[in-house]
Parts: C-alpha cells; structure tokens; sequence
C-alpha cells in the first residue's frame, strides 16, 4: 500500500477542521434522527436503537470508502429525500387506510409487549407489514445517508499527520454536537431547526469539494422544509417538540399525542375519569381518614392531581418526566388542577425522585406510567423500567407511613404483567395486593388480555377488610356521582346493576398459567413487559435481518481486491458499544432516566476519550497491557457486584464508586483504542472496522433481556480478549 501523502500547511488545517467539523455533524445528524425518525415512522419509536446502529454502519461504510472515486456526499441530498419521501408515504397510508396495519412482534399473544400497536389488528386488515421490514427499509436508508459524511471523515483521517491529535479533534466536534444539540433540546426547538444547522454544514462540505449544485441545494432546502410540514391547518393542534416525545395537543377534546399514538386525554371532573377517584372513594368509605400527604409519579397532565384534591388532600408531589406534557397540564387542564397551591410539581423521573425524597406518604401513585419510547439508543428500556423493579418497590416501602397505601393501575395489556407487579408487591410489602379489574373479573389468568387494572399493595388492612365483609364496590362512570354514595352499599346492588353508569369492582383471584408471570423484574433485569428471560423472536428476527443487511452494506462499499476488517479495532468498537450501554442503565438507575441524564453520560464519555488521546500523545510509550488489566479487573468488578448494593449509604458508596465503575473502563478503553490506532497503516480502514464492530455491539445489547445488564459485561469481556488476541497493522 502506497504511503499516505500528508501535506502541509492548509490542507492540514483544513483536514483538521473537516475532523472537527464531520464529528459534530455525525453526532448532531444522528440525534436529529433519532428524534425525527421515531416521531414519524409508525412504531419505531420503540426500536430507536436501529437508527443508531444505521448512523454507524453509513459512518463506518463511509470510511472504508474513503478511497474510492464516486464522491457520496454528493449523494448526501438525493439521498435523504428518498428516506423522507419513504417516511411520508408510510405516514399516508397509515394515516388515512384503516386496512393498513403494522404486525409488531403479535401483540395479541406478545413475548414482549409494546403499548399501542395493538390498536389494529393484523389478522383484520388487508395489508400487513412487519415492522422487521420496516426497520430493515429504513436501517438501509438512514445508513446510506451517513455514508458521505463517512467517507469525509475517512479522507480527512488519510490527510492528518497526527493520528491521535486528529482523533481528539473528532472526539472535540462531537463534544459539540451533543452540547449543541441538548441546548436545542432544553429549549425544545423543531426539527427544522436540527435539520437545517445539520444540512448547513453538509453544503459546508459540499462547496468545500466544488460539488454545490442549484440542483443539490435545492433538493437539500426541501428536505429540510419537509420537517416544517404540517397538514393542520385550522389552528386546533398544538405541535411541540418535547425531549422525549412530538406532542400533540388537540386542544378542543384535551387528547394528547405523541409520536402519533395517542396518550393522555384531559378529563373535567365533571364529566368523566371515575377510575382515578377510585382509590380515594376505597378509603373514605372502608372507614379511613383521607390521604394527607402524596405522591403521584405520572402526574401528566393533571388527572389524577385533578380527583385526589377533592378527597381533602393536604400535599401532593406531582412528579411527571416530560415538560411539555406538564406544561401543557399546567395550563390547559380544564379543573386547573396545578393551580391549587397543594400540589408541588417536580421534572424529574420518578425513580430518581422515590430514592432522593425524604418525605413520608399516606399514598404513592403509579398513575399509567407508561412511556412510549425507548430510555435510549442504547438500551432496550424504556423511561419507566427502573419504576417496575423489586428494588423500585423496597424505595416505594421506605418513603410510605407505616399504613401507607401504593397504588398502581394502567391498561397493562397482558395478564402475566399484572400478576408479575402483584407478586413483587407481595413480596416487598409482605401482603398480598388487590387487583382489581376493570370491568370485574372473578379470575385473572397469567395468559389472557387485560384492560384497566388498578393494584392495591401495602399491608394497610383497611380496604381488604372493607371487600370481604361488605362486598363488591359499585363505581359510577360520572365522578361527582360517587361523592355522595358509598360504593359498598347493599342496596346498590341491584339498583345499579340495571343502569349502564354504575360498573361493580371487585378484587380478582390470580391464576397463573403462564411462567412470564414467575419472572420476577429487578435493577438488574428491569423488563417488565418481556415475558421472560429471552430474547423475543422478533427481537432475534430483527438482529438476523440488521446483521445480513449490514454484512451487504459492507461488501459493497470495502476498499476494492482483496480485503479484511481490522480485527483488533472491530472488536474495541464492539466492546465498547457495551461500555456505554452499562454506563447508560447504571447512570439511569443513579441519577434518573431523563434526557439530561443521557447527555451528561454521553458528554463524560467523550471526555475520557479526549482524555484517553491527551495521555496517549503525552505517554507516548504506553503499554497496552497494563491498560488491558485494569479496563478487565473493572468489567470484573462490575460483574461480580450487583447494581443494588449502591442504592444505600453515603455520597461516596452511593454515587461515586458506581460512576468509577461504570465510566472508568471507558478510560482504559480509550487509552488501548488511541494506541492502537496511532499505529495502525491505514487509518481510515482502521477506524471503519471500529465503527463496524459497534453496530456489532449494538445487536450484542439486546442479549440483554436473557442475561441481565452485569452478565452483558461478560460478553464485552469477550470482546476485549478478542481485540487483545488480534494483531495490529503497524505502518
């Protein structure tokens, strides 16, 4: 192989600056993606880790085309309006054909539940689609989109002398980008605001190389126009970007939107929403004093906040994840519920507020806790898993009085999810729960669909008693009905059995037919709607199809004759990817599932790197074992000690040596990794290889839901061997 001709002067600055400038594009185009991506195509929202795994096979892709004529950054325009017209046109046909229906994973008898797919049913509609091909569509798609910002990175490596220096002023650009983009987050801007700073950069690029055409900039201001367009024009929708989610309010009905499945509805009290007065009535009329102090987790937009400050509540904590969900609460719920100057409102995820409050509560509430969408790109939970874990539940425990009531209800869709939630219960509080359906059921098995359910747990005797010695409970579907009734009446019986608002409830008797029941959730394994330790058929069909369409991807873009991956920087960009996720869950379990918490975490790991490359160019006769031992002797350690045993203790027990272990191996990581690449002959090859190697790792996390996040480790372990067993290719 031919040396690489470095020159001098401003092509060196101007390699360096496209170093800095590509990682902040790469970076900043990747998150608009996933943003953008899971907003608009139909039910990606719950598999966002394709998107990433797609951002890096272009990326990587890209780099291993750095050598070749056919300039794909040109392409870069033609290319992002056919993903954008394929994005419209699934948006169409969903939209406006009712035959039309998405087969995720078959929710009518699911290994892993996803709320609100199941609102078609597959077996019903004319034409069926797998989201599988979905994904694989826009998998390929979104890939092809990176290539050219890949291929200008690979070529920029080619050019710059210091191979390190040039990996920190990479590593500095996407320093920026994440930065960038969370300050764009924080004050919620529009997609046409994240597209257009991206596409601005790309034509950047593109005039750079004398390849800025009328036509390409053309076609780049309608792809960035099209993430403006909105087909609303009556002025009844209120469209807003919140951190997590697009959300749309219909402002005339108070229905709640987003990511086009429906979430929440505004309900005067007046009107209608008798379930979440449910609990309230339970206790007033089993002889109880009301609730004076708590907690609701999921307070969105103020249902639940609305009907407990009629019950003579005294203080409630309103803890709801989402700003825009809230703010919209705030001021537009018709009974103006956060108003009333007892409820205390908190941003924050639930989880994080139950282990930090030092407060005590007659009443927690998990009030249809039910995100619908992934924590991250990296990992397989979604915002509200560290709430359903044994450990969530020992937090629920120690912030309850000792005749606390916890209360839990939501469309669970499945019945093995119901008891599983009922079991943990029993056995954090040492009482049995009541689960009561809605409509009554006499049993509840493990295998059948469910609708709302409400749990009752906490070892108050009170509303057990209540059940057994007077009865079934009548609920009428209007609240104010039930203020002046008690539910428990006799005499209701056969009154409100002959009209349609009243429904009877009553607590339902648990079969369990069906092991996911068994399966108990922890910090370590926070699945709740997976049905057991496994990976779910759609989740192994998915993998097969990504894997095969990435290998395609691969061939066709692999340097020309005959040619093989780096081996040694495949295998780090694999463990690594497994590095980040550990750092992604464990940092969430710490300090909350929220946005600002991922970023923090992404923003630190790209501090270690720079920090890895400054020791590398300072140290230059680094020896990669001692490094080796330390990164293993880490993953070790974190194996070996579960996640639990930090959730107690001081400052020092409680937070900083679970951030070392989590974020210290991505030091040692980086060190071996900048080492390695300073040497390598052919850079652009190299760091290919390492980005294909995580979309490796990538598919390797969803081992997950078999292993457990610490036994994840054991496969990253591997990886490291592997890249430590792999010579290098020293120029």
């Amino acid at each position: 192989m031919p040396a690489t001709n470095v020159a001098e002067g401003p092509n060196q600055r101007q390699a360096g600056f496209n170093l800095f400038l590509v990682g902040f594009l790469i970076l900043f185009l990747e998150l608009a993606c996933i943003r953008w991506f899971s907003a608009k195509v139909v039910f990606l929202q719950f598999f966002t880790n394709i998107v990433l795994l797609a951002a890096f096979l272009g990326m990587s892709c890209g780099c291993l085309a750095a050598r070749r004529s056919t300039n794909w950054l040109a392409l870069f325009p033609g290319l992002a309006l056919v993903t954008f017209a394929a994005v419209a046109t699934i948006m169409v046909l969903y939209s406006n054909w009712g035959q039309f229906a998405v087969d995720v994973g078959h929710q009518a008898s699911p290994q892993e539940v996803f709320f609100g797919t199941e609102y078609r049913n597959p077996d019903l509609a004319k034409f069926v689609v797998p989201i599988e091909a979905i994904a694989g569509l826009f998998f390929v798609l979104i890939a092809l989109m990176f290539v050219g910002l890949g291929q200008t990175l690979g070529r920029a490596f080619d050019a710059y002398a210091n191979r390190v220096a040039g990996y920190s002023l990479n590593i500095g650009g996407s320093l920026a980008g994440i930065v960038g983009f969370s300050l764009l987050s924080f004050a919620q801007a529009p997609p046409v605001v994240w597209f257009g700073i991206s596409c601005a950069g790309i034509v950047y690029l593109l005039y750079q190389d004398k390849a800025l055409s009328i036509l390409r900039l053309a076609t780049i201001i309608i792809v960035v126009g099209f993430t403006a367009f909105y087909t609303d024009r009556s002025g009844s929708h209120d469209i807003r970007w919140s951190p997590y989610y697009a959300v749309d309010l219909n402002k005339p009905n108070g229905v709640i939107t987003v990511n086009s499945i429906g979430h929440q509805e505004m309900m005067p009290f007046n009107e209608r929403g008798s379930s979440y007065s449910l609990i309230h009535l339970l206790q007033k009329h089993s002889g109880g004093a009301p609730f004076k102090n708590v907690m609701i987790i999921g307070a969105g937009s103020g249902n639940d906040l609305a009907h407990a400050l009629r019950f003579g509540v005294e203080r409630i904590d309103a803890v709801e994840i989402d700003p825009v969900i809230q703010d919209i609460g705030i001021h537009n719920h018709p009974d103006k519920p956060y108003q009333d100057p007892r409820v205390v409102p908190h941003l924050d995820d639930g989880r994080h507020f139950l282990r930090t409050t030092e407060r005590k509560y007659d009443l927690v509430v998990y009030a249809l806790v039910d995100s619908l969408i992934l924590h991250s790109g990296y990992a397989n939970i979604r915002l509200e898993s560290y709430l359903f874990t044994e450990q969530a539940f020992q937090d629920v425990r120690r912030v309850l009085k000792q005749d606390g009531v916890f209360v839990m209800y939501n469309y669970y869709r499945q019945g093995w999810i119901v008891q599983r939630v009922a079991e943990m219960a029993k056995q954090v509080f040492g009482c049995d729960p009541l689960v009561l359906p809605l409509p009554y059921k006499e049993t509840l098995t493990s295998s059948e669909a469910v609708g709302f359910t409400t749990i009752i747990a906490g070892c108050n005797p009170r509303i057990p008693t209540a059940f057994r010695d007077r009865g079934q409970f009548w609920l009428n579907s209007v609240p104010p009905e039930n203020l002046s009734v008690d539910g428990f009446d006799k005499a209701l019986d056969k009154a409100a059995a002959q009209r349609g608002d009243w429904v009877p409830l009553a607590p339902a008797r648990l079969v369990v037919d069906n092991e996911g029941a068994k399966q108990s959730t922890s910090d370590d394994w926070p699945f709740l709607y997976v049905s057991g330790r496994l990976i779910p058929d759609l989740t192994v069909r998915s993998m097969i199809l990504l894997g095969v369409l990435g290998l395609g991807l691969v061939y066709l873009f692999k340097p020309k004759g005959a040619w093989r991956p780096n081996n040694r920087m495949f295998f780090l960009g694999a463990a690594f990817m497994l590095l980040e996720t550990k750092a992604v869950v464990q940092m969430a379990l710490l300090f909350g599932s929220t946005w600002l918490v991922n970023s923090a975490v992404f923003f630190t790991a790209l501090l270690l790197i720079l920090a890895a490359n400054l020791y590398v160019i300072k140290v230059p006769s680094t020896r990669l074992a001692r490094h080796y031992a330390g990164l293993l002797a880490l993953l070790a350690v974190s194996v070996l000690v579960p996640l639990d045993t930090f959730l107690s203790g001081g400052i020092v027990w409680r937070y900083v040596i679970p951030c070392a272990l989590a974020l210290g191996p991505m030091f040692f990581a980086g060190v071996i990794f900048a080492r390695s690449f300073r040497d390598e002959a052919n850079p652009d090859q190299a760091f290919g290889s390492n980005i294909a190697g995580s979309v490796i790792g990538g598919l390797a996390e969803s081992c997950s839901t078999l292993l457990g996040f610490r036994y994840l480790l054991i496969v990253a372990i591997g990886f490291y061997l592997l890249s430590a067993w792999m010579p290098s290719r020293k120029g």
